[in-house]
């Protein structure tokens, strides 16, 4: 009996070491690879779900002050559609579509390499971080590229509402808003879009750090099914949208052809209370909110089924 506790006791032990560490340290992501994935994961998104945010925007730019033009979602789209055609409900997609990729890739690219300085030595970031680090990677996505990137697209959608449009294509779009306004044309809104970015990611990052943790739990290597991840995803969309819709208003408001009746970020949003009231600061609510859960879920799953490919291809440890 003694021998065969002696031939037994090694096989038990690296059982119970296995059980107590059952993933080891938390594997990272080289930011390489979330700039590559982030990028591929942006583009998909944005062809998927471009028409809520196109019927967004107009609900959003149908100021109180004049005749609404639209009675509702349905009604948007509706019109667009006799006036402009399927294909109307796609105007602008160009400006964001070349926005799409480098922003989602600057936004995980920051991301991962704030989290992979931020996280313990098992390699686990909490979710106090993973705020902090959602919310770096939205400033930094919000002044290089979302920024001038938004201004156009409002600008492009703006401009066919009016009777007599301007604009005949994204590249003609972009040179006659530098040529009449300089550089400054495509910086319009940059306050209030940092605050909407800033704050989207760190409320997203910050929920799906969260999540994953509670999945994860002992285990930070644990795999996660792409449903799981879209789920996730959905909520962490659902999160930022109620938490932020009134910047994202005031932002589209400062970034549309009548931003020059604004003085500031501060006066756009004075304005807005004064003369249409707190319900106006939640106009598109309802379109925003399902845009961004499909679109937050959406990106979430390519992102992270991308990296895993890349993991196969790229050996970066």
């Amino acid at each position: 009996m003694e021998g065969n506790r002696k031939l037994i006791s090694p096989f038990h032990r690296t059982r119970c070491l296995a059980a107590a560490a059952p993933g080891g340290k938390a594997k990272l992501t080289h930011p390489g690879k979330a700039i590559l994935a982030g990028g591929i994961a942006g583009g998909i998104e944005i062809c998927i779900t471009f028409p809520t945010e196109y019927v967004k925007t107009q609900l959003q730019l149908d100021e109180k002050a004049y005749p609404p033009n639209y009675r509702g979602i349905g009604d948007c789209v509706k019109q667009t559609v006799q006036g402009h055609g399927v294909r109307g409900l796609y105007r602008g997609l160009s400006s964001l579509l070349y926005g799409s990729i480098p922003k989602s890739a600057v936004r995980f690219g920051v991301f991962e390499y704030l989290s992979n300085h931020a996280r313990d030595e098992a390699g686990k970031l909490n979710s106090t971080r993973g705020l902090l680090c959602g919310l770096g990677a939205g400033v930094m996505e919000a002044v290089v590229i979302v920024c001038p990137m938004e201004t156009v697209k409002v600008k492009f959608i703006h401009d066919q509402s009016s009777a007599n449009p301007k604009y005949r294509g994204f590249y003609h779009g972009v040179r006659e808003i530098i040529r009449t306004q300089g550089i400054k044309g495509t910086y319009q809104g940059l306050t209030a879009t940092v605050l909407k970015q800033g704050s989207n990611q760190a409320i997203r990052f910050y929920v799906m750090t969260s999540l994953r943790n509670w999945y994860k739990g002992d285990n930070p290597n644990k795999a996660i099914n792409p449903v799981v991840t879209g789920t996730f995803g959905a909520v962490a969309g659902a999160a930022s949208v109620f938490g932020n819709t009134p910047l994202d208003v005031i932002k589209t408001r400062m970034q549309g052809l009548e931003s020059h009746k604004y003085k500031s970020t501060l006066d756009c949003a004075l304005k807005i209370m004064r003369h249409e009231g707190v319900r106006a600061f939640y106009k598109g609510t309802v379109p925003r909110l399902g845009r961004v859960c499909l679109d937050v879920a959406i990106v979430f799953i390519i992102y992270e089924e991308v990296v895993k490919v890349l993991n196969t291809v790229w050996k970066t440890e």
